[in-house]
Formats: C-alpha cells, structure tokens, sequence
C-alpha cells in the first residue's frame, strides 16, 4: 500500500507559518481574512450586476477605494463594511464571534 504524499491545509499552513498563536501564523490568518472580505464583495456585485463605480456612487465612497477593497490592497472599517454590504448590495451583514 502506497503512503500518501497528500498534505492538509492546516498541515501546510503549520509547516510553513508556524503553529497558531505565533506571529507569523496570525498575520497570514489576519491576512486571509481581509482577502476573503473581498472576494466575497466582488462577488456580490457581480451577482448584483453592479460596477465598482455603481457600488461607491450608492455607498458614498469612490471606485478606486472598492478596488482596493477587493483587491486586498485596503482594509475595510467595519461601518464601511456594513454600508456596502447594507446599502450598496441591499444585503444584510452578520458576524460571527467564535470561541
């Protein structure tokens, strides 16, 4: 029976970051977070058939600042989140705190 060369995500994370709790660890985590704060609004505008232009013009911010957001070059504020997600999408925001 033939092993298995077949690495987990958590396995590749820990060989090559580090365990969790330690600063290389937590800024890739911290960092994947943001990255994935923007796909998911790039792709609900998208599925909203909006432009990034369409979307700021509603939010009250501007195209290149949605860019940056989507692209993962700018962190988004939580109120800022919450008024694309509200009133640019006509969504609903819901965090989740996990223990």
């Amino acid at each position: 029976m033939k092993k298995s060369n077949i690495t987990t995500l958590e396995q590749f994370k820990e060989k090559n970051y580090g365990k969790r709790g330690t600063k290389q660890r937590d800024e890739l985590e911290t960092g994947y977070e943001n990255f994935k704060i923007g796909a998911l609004i790039h792709e609900a505008r998208l599925k909203k058939g909006l432009t990034q232009e369409q979307l700021a013009e509603k939010v009250g911010t501007t195209k290149s600042y949605i860019s940056k957001i989507e692209n993962n070059i700018k962190e988004v504020r939580l109120s800022t989140l919450q008024k694309i997600v509200e009133l640019g999408l006509e969504g609903h925001l819901q965090l989740k705190i996990q223990l």
